[in-house]
This record gives structure tokens, sequence and C-alpha cells, in this order.
């Protein structure tokens, strides 16, 4: 049975669609680095297609093409598929047509009727191949070993972009991130109060922001310490994420202080959303040395009008709210 109908697969291929999903790369639109490379290499080897390619598990997509019109291929026909095989080595088939594993592929007996394929893989540092740097051509050509080492030496260098762009991802994630529930914390939360804002002066819908403070929990650092004290707030936090709707965003601001941006909202869904938060969080929370503390917690309400003109204003009035139930429990 011909390649293009029997796709090889490598040992590893859980583990390697896994590493190539981590890069958060698919789907992503153009990139300058890439793009240079990509043009780089069919200048150096003189191809009129060029691509950067990375192997989904039912898919060729490039993050790079030149001289191609398509975004992406079947898996099923693409020679990238055999040239992530062999991670330490390029894939070079000097004439398509002449090789039994390609000779009815429809990129080779149809338009655009390619004819030669060298391929390198992409590896990350755990030794998976992602994908491919490869030049294409519509004719037969010769592959010398010189040329084989300056693509692998080109795969390298989209490896260093490709992990440059995961690291400063990471970075960037770690900076609006809580570093103790994993929460988006107050840079992510004041981008997504600014995207709501945005949207509902467009729209004209609203949306709702969720104050919310828990009430006893100095006691539980003053009684158990601080390590319980982490302990409670990452429960918080989870049970939090539980009630939400697709597209709520909850965050942590500091302390024992949380916040809820939820879109689309009336206020009876408001109201039902911030009840059902208080009767989880009131819920008994086991610790890890064996004790059970309950906690209580108060929730501001703010919802947007035609009158809040910024973010800052909305979180004050929920903040007011929120001061305003507490005072009430005292």
């Amino acid at each position: 049975m011909l390649a293009q109908q029997s796709c090889p697969i490598p040992a590893n291929e859980p583990e390697r669609i896994a590493r190539v999903r981590s890069f958060d790369i698919l789907d992503t639109p153009p990139e300058i680095e890439f793009d240079a490379l990509t043009r780089v290499v069919a200048h150096a080897f003189n191809a009129p297609i060029a691509v950067v390619a990375l192997m989904d598990s039912d898919r060729l997509w490039f993050k790079s093409r030149l001289g191609l019109d398509v975004p992406q291929l079947d898996r099923k026909i693409a020679f990238c598929a055999h040239a992530i095989m062999t991670p330490d080595a390029p894939l070079v088939i000097e004439d398509l047509a002449g090789d039994a594993r390609f000779i009815i592929n429809p990129l080779v007996s149809r338009a655009p009727h390619l004819r030669f394929y060298a391929g390198a893989p992409l590896v990350d540092d755990s030794g998976h191949a992602l994908g491919t740097i490869a030049v294409i051509d519509t004719r037969p050509r010769p592959f010398n070993d010189a040329q084989r080492k300056i693509l692998m030496d080109c795969s390298r260098l989209v490896m260093t972009a490709l992990q440059g762009r995961r690291r400063a991802l990471l970075l960037e994630r770690l900076a609006m991130t809580d570093y103790l529930t994993g929460l988006p914390n107050r840079v992510q939360f004041d981008q997504a109060m600014a995207t709501e804002m945005q949207h509902a002066q467009r729209s004209g819908k609203p949306f709702s922001l969720l104050c919310l403070d828990l009430d006893g929990f100095k006691g539980v650092n003053d009684q158990f310490g601080h390590a319980a004290g982490d302990e409670v707030l990452c429960e918080v936090a989870r049970r939090l994420q539980r009630q939400l709707r697709l597209g709520d965003t909850a965050a942590r601001l500091g302390g024992d202080e949380f916040a809820i941006v939820t879109r689309d909202a009336d206020s009876h869904a408001v109201t039902t959303l911030a009840r059902r938060l208080t009767e989880s969080v009131r819920l008994p929370i086991e610790l890890s040395g064996g004790h059970r503390v309950t906690l209580g917690i108060s929730v501001g309400i703010a919802s947007y009008t035609s009158d809040v003109t910024s973010a800052q204003l909305l979180l004050a009035r929920a903040d007011k709210a929120l001061y305003s139930i507490k005072n009430q429990l005292r």
C-alpha cells in the first residue's frame, strides 16, 4: 500500500503531539522571524517553494510558507509525515515521481506536480520531531551532503526561534498569573476589565463585576499558620472556577480578595452566580494537617451601565457594595 494511504506514525506519537501543542503555535498568524527564515532558505537553495511546518495529529500546518497557497495539508499526503520519522537526518527525495512512496501522491501526480522535496526535522530539546523546514521544487534536482548539512542548520535556527517564542509566552503568562492559585492576577484582571468595557461600549450589552472577600480568613492564618492559609486560598480558587460559565474570568486581586468578571448576564443571572459562589465557598475545607475550617464570603456586585466611564469606576462601585455588606455583618 502506498504511503499516502498509510501514513507513517512515530512510536512516540502521543508525546510528540503533546510537545507540538505545548508550543501554542498552531493556527497563529504569520510572524516575521519565521517568514524571514523561509525566505532565506528558499534563496539559499534557489527553491520556488519553502515552508516551516508543524505536524499535528491529522494535518500538516504551515507556520510560514513561500510559493504555496494553502495554509495546511492532510497528513496523509504530507511529505513531512515521512521526514519526522528520522529526527537526526533530513529526508531528501530528488525525484518524487520516481519514488514508489509518492508516485501517486496527488501533489505529485496532479497540480502542482511536485518533483523534489528536502525536509529537515524540527527537533525539540526532548528529541521529538515537531515538523520540518523544507524546500520543494517542481523539477527533479540533486541535493549534496553540504546542502543537507545546511538544511539541518536551518532547522536548528527554526527551533531556536520556536523555543524563544515559547519562553516569551511562558514569561508573559507568569507575569499575569497569581503564583499561588494559578488564577489570573491583577494585571490580567485589568486587561479583562478593559476588554469587557470596550465590548460593552460597542455592543450595549451589559457585564458585571463581582468582588469577593473571605470572612474569617485571618483566623485561619493565626490558628494554623500561613501554609494552611495558602491551602484555603487554593481551594477557594478551585471552587470559584467550578462555578463559572464559559467566558467568565476569575482573578485573585491580592490577599483573600478575588474578583469575577461575567459577560452578558442580567441581574438575575448575576445574583444566582453570587449565591452559588457563596454556597460553594462556605462548605467546609479539609486541610492537609487533618483540620477542617469553614469560612464565609462577602460579595459586592456592580454592573456596567452607560454612566460607567471607566473600569476603575466599576471596580470602585463593586468595592463599595462589598464593604457595605461586610459592615452589615459586623
